[in-house]
């Protein structure tokens, strides 16, 4: 059943019966009753000020014209809105976070473990060994 008519009654039309059918397999396509339907056709033609006896040229292009300004105004109103987010929020935020870290960075040291890179290229890692004179060898047998 359909919604919100669940307990009114029906009418008969009298249409042609191919109209009908056609009419059947349209509200098929679009998976609702017959009522529902014809009903959302008629609002269609209402909200768009369309008639279905007239040629869709010039109200196509008012109905561009209708869309692409609804569109503007969305569009504006987006931009509007993020302008006063970063105006109010963003933009004092940023500043107050500037404000305290600029009074109160600390001075740089350099870390403990920090490798110099420069003095691991002239530090030598083996050295050779000393070859003792035989008269250092007997002040060591001593």
């Amino acid at each position: 059943m359909d919604k919100g008519y669940e307990k009114e009654g029906f009418e008969t039309l009298k249409i042609k019966s191919s109209v009908a059918n056609e009419f059947r397999i349209f509200s098929r396509m679009l998976s609702k009753s017959q009522s529902m339907t014809l009903l959302l056709m008629m609002d269609f033609f209402k909200e768009n000020g369309i008639s279905p006896v007239e040629s869709m040229g010039p109200h196509m292009e008012t109905l561009e014209k209708r869309i692409s300004l609804l569109i503007k105004k969305r569009m504006n109103g987006m931009i509007a809105i993020m302008k006063d987010i970063e105006k109010n929020q963003t933009k004092p935020t940023v500043a107050m976070l500037y404000s305290l870290f600029e009074h109160t960075e600390p001075p740089k040291k350099k870390l403990i473990l920090a490798k110099k890179s420069g003095e691991e290229k002239n530090e030598v890692r083996y050295r050779e060994k000393k070859y003792l004179d035989t008269n250092d060898n007997e002040q060591w047998k001593k």
